[in-house]
């Protein structure tokens, strides 16, 4: 898929408020920090179309870009920044569950996760929930040019076996560098795929 056109749309921390026109929605979440904003100016070919920061946690809303007028992808608000009050995490937590839950047009959910990292707890708990309740999604790894191709394919052999305590299956993953473009083709080819299926 080539992206020709992407767009802003809409900010908002209420699922109501939302987009109505029906179109899928291709949504991105990860711990704070782990280069989703980075990722998603990747994928687009836009460098500044998701704010980047070096502040972690600064996506605080659901943020809709329309893609070639055809889906959305949506920013969803990082998970796990431990520097946020109690409050604030509480927030972020209702606003990522309650869209996760009840958006109908949410099509499929790339879960983040940083390659370097040994599988972290909080990913593993939130990819659990997703299974539980029926979410579609698919894991991308990010940051892989940071280590090298040995170390990244022992990483996610480590975090399959990981999974595979608990999931029958694997579900679908990428590896990505949003520096080297890594991974972009695929991650498109895939969406595209979806939505050409029906």
């Amino acid at each position: 898929m080539i992206v020709n056109k992407a767009q802003f749309v809409i900010s908002n921390s209420k699922v109501e408020k939302c987009p109505t026109d029906g179109r899928r929605e291709y949504a991105f979440i990860g711990r704070s920090n782990v280069g989703k904003s980075s990722l998603i100016n990747m994928l687009t070919g836009r460098k500044d179309l998701a704010k980047t920061s070096a502040t972690p946690g600064k996506t605080l809303l659901i943020n809709h870009f329309l893609i070639n007028d055809d889906w959305y992808l949506v920013d969803l608000p990082g998970y796990g920044f431990a520097k946020r009050s109690q409050e604030g995490r509480a927030e972020i937590e209702r606003i990522i569950k309650t869209y996760i839950l009840n958006r109908e047009e949410l099509t499929n959910l790339f879960v983040l996760v940083d390659i370097r990292l040994k599988p972290q707890k909080i990913d593993l708990e939130f990819i659990t929930w997703l299974g539980e309740n029926g979410v579609p999604f698919s894991i991308i790894f990010t940051k892989a040019d940071k280590i090298s191709k040995t170390a990244a394919n022992r990483a996610i052999e480590e975090y399959g076996k990981e999974l595979l305590k608990s999931w029958e299956e694997l579900p679908p993953f990428f590896i990505s560098s949003s520096t080297k473009g890594t991974g972009r083709d695929e991650i498109l080819d895939y969406i595209d795929s979806i939505n050409n299926a029906e």
